[in-house]
């Protein structure tokens, strides 16, 4: 994704911190055609030669789930709520974590748990669509320098998303990973829903924490380009991230970090694994 319509497009990075990727694997078979039988020396009809019956082809192998749920809680027998009426406890949850104001402000409010698993999913890929996202976009326009040409990310730009660092940190990361494993039945069958069936989410879930994670943090200023309308990176490697690793850019140096910190410890309340180097 290119820094398209940025002021839009700048909030993105608040669902990772709500925030592995399993692969299905589909086996595939092919019947090889039976050889002719030879032609027989006699005039005589011959009934052909029984064929040995096909093999029965192994089943797949199911995916390995790498960060079971069950290895930092109990598992609970069923769900606390129903999927399609859950956005009133999960909001009630998270109000009680981050404050009703910042909730009704920040977050759409419908939809809440599949938004959040469609966005996680979408985090490492080149974009995520808005109308899955479950945070609204960061107030005020995208900010830049220029020098003749030169066209370069602001140094004030950091300053916008400033008031939901500062809420994060203020979280506590066992708290708010204890809302998402309560109701992790719900996140789970969201994720099958999506489209993957025999996926698990926690394991979508810390991979998309450890690709934040990588996200690289070049010296500042960042340069730009205009080719049209929109901004993109100056440098291509930066350009070909993806829609998580650009918004980690985004938030500027600092709070980058201060975000990667809250997003180890998240990861550390939902999993027994170290995270990946």
């Amino acid at each position: 994704m290119s820094l398209q319509t940025m002021e839009r497009r700048d909030g993105m990075w608040r669902t990772a911190v709500l925030a592995g990727a399993v692969a299905l694997i589909a086996a595939s078979y092919f019947l090889w055609p039976q050889p002719e039988p030879p032609a027989s020396p006699s005039t005589a009809a011959v009934a052909p030669p029984e064929s040995a019956p096909a093999p029965t082809p192994a089943p797949a192998a199911e995916p390995v789930i790498e960060h079971p749920i069950e290895a930092v809680k109990s598992p609970e027998a069923a769900p606390p709520v129903a999927l399609d009426a859950s956005d009133g406890p999960i909001a009630a949850a998270l109000g009680h974590l981050l404050g009703d104001e910042r909730l009704r402000k920040w977050f759409h409010t419908d939809a809440m748990v599949r938004r959040f698993v469609a966005t996680v999913d979408n985090l490492s890929r080149p974009t995520v669509a808005m109308k899955v996202r479950s945070l609204q976009p960061v107030p005020g326009g995208f900010e830049v320098v220029r020098d003749g040409d030169a066209i370069m990310v602001s140094a004030g730009n950091s300053a916008r998303y400033a008031p939901y660092v500062q809420a994060l940190e203020r979280v506590d990361a066992k708290q708010f990973a204890g809302v998402y494993l309560r109701f992790y039945p719900l996140f789970q069958q969201a994720y099958e829903e999506l489209g993957y069936p025999k996926a698990y989410f926690n394991d979508r879930l810390v991979a998309s924490i450890d690709h934040l994670l990588a996200a690289p943090e070049p010296p500042t200023p960042l340069r730009l380009t205009q080719p049209k309308v929109l901004y993109e990176f100056e440098d291509p490697q930066l350009e070909a991230l993806s829609a998580g690793q650009k918004a980690m850019l985004r938030l500027g140096p600092d709070n980058a970090q201060r975000v990667k910190a809250k997003l180890r410890a998240l990861r550390a309340e939902i999993t027994a694994s170290a995270p990946k180097p």
